[in-house]
């Protein structure tokens, strides 16, 4: 391996690998210009045409029977726990490796978070420290498909069935995303999903959709999002405004059935590109790839040695290699009142401390992939 990357190579201001590709990914706006001008001409603004084709799509996608948009991921989970009726008194038991709209849809439901740690070498919640979590005021489980690696559903499902409990997937990273042939957003009661600019199904500014199997729980869903109104001068429940804008639902309209495909499998071969080239290197510990699982990279995350010196070092060399996250759920100061302390949950603190992630998106080419592995070669051997 000596001289295999010649150090004049070194800040290349040409070179340029970035998480945020918005520009790149709706260079054929003009196209759907023209959809969202038949919005306007039409007035369809408020639950319009639009969010009942993303719905129907939606369904079918997630091989569900019902799918529901919400103005958010966050209010898919949010939304989610209230038609269900859980809210103050009640816990819901999670994972401390997340973004903070899964803890925080709970947290404003009016419920306890309750936190359990993740499993060795994976990202996702270990079921084996669910049970000693439940008591008489557990109402949920909300497993979270972290960078789109689906969790261990089937154990999930047993300790929530035995337990009586409600598991609504954090699916907002997973979206196409498989469990033993299954599909994301389908393994429990209610699934839910982003379609945040930077999620794999982008629209252009916030959306989100529920799916489920269950016709109750998507009629309460419909009801609460929009302010528990079954016509315009009667209100049989108090509930919310979080109604899927028409405009961004012709969006996620047009991404779900033009685009989605060629998105997934861009992310699926270049991640295993990345595994490829990143596994001679002993300073580096990628996730062990499971066949029980179609994982659909949301991130590329991977444990690395002195994981502050290797991303300052890629960001200066123009790859945007970035942390999710540097603070577990149960150390932010938003969770202080929870009473948890550092080495509670020592393996997602671990993951906090070590892990890194690299843009695997549909525009980056082999040779961007090949560029960014030999820069990681370059900065191990010269450690």
């Amino acid at each position: 391996m000596e001289n295999f990357y010649p150090s004049q190579y070194l800040n290349d201001s040409k070179f340029d690998i970035n998480h945020n590709y918005l520009k790149k990914q709706f260079e054929d706006y003009e196209e759907i210009f023209l959809l969202i001008e038949e919005v306007i001409k039409n007035t369809d603004y408020t639950l319009g045409k639009a969010v009942d084709d993303i719905e129907n799509l939606m369904s079918k996608e997630a091989n569900t029977e019902f799918a529901v948009g919400v103005g958010s991921g966050t209010d898919a989970l949010f939304l989610s726990l209230k038609a269900l009726g859980i809210g103050y008194g009640d816990e819901v038991i999670t994972t401390t490796y997340t973004f903070f709209a899964t803890v925080g849809a709970i947290a404003t439901a009016g419920a306890k978070p309750v936190f359990c740690d993740v499993l060795d070498n994976d990202y996702n919640l270990n079921p084996e420290e669910i049970i000693s979590k439940i008591n008489s005021r557990t109402k949920a489980i909300i497993p979270v498909h972290w960078a789109g690696r689906p969790c261990d559903m089937d154990s999930i499902n047993q300790i929530a069935s035995e337990y009586n409990l409600y598991v609504i997937e954090d699916a907002c990273h997973a979206l196409q995303g498989e469990y033993k042939g299954k599909r994301c957003g389908s393994l429990g009661d209610i699934g839910c999903f982003s379609f945040h600019p930077l999620k794999n199904l982008n629209v252009w500014g916030d959306g989100g959709m529920v799916t489920t199997n269950n016709e109750k729980i998507a009629n309460k869903l419909k009801l609460i999002r929009n302010h528990g109104l079954v016509d315009r001068n009667t209100c049989i429940e108090f509930g919310y405004n979080s109604r899927l804008d028409t405009i961004q639902a012709v969006v996620a309209r047009y991404v779900l059935s033009h685009k989605i495909e060629k998105i997934t499998e861009s992310r699926i071969q270049n991640s295993h590109l990345l595994d490829e080239l990143l596994k001679d290197i002993p300073q580096i510990r990628t996730v062990k790839r499971s066949t029980d699982l179609k994982e659909v990279f949301h991130l590329y995350m991977f444990i690395a040695n002195d994981r502050d010196g290797l991303s300052k070092f890629l960001n200066e060399n123009g790859v945007d290699a970035k942390v999710h996250y540097p603070i577990p759920m149960h150390l932010q100061p938003a969770a202080k009142h929870l009473n948890y302390n550092v080495g509670d949950f020592p393996i997602a603190e671990e993951l906090a401390l070590n892990s890194i992630s690299l843009p695997v998106h549909e525009f980056i080419s082999e040779v961007d992939l090949s560029h960014v592995s030999e820069l990681i070669h370059f900065y191990y051997k010269i450690k």
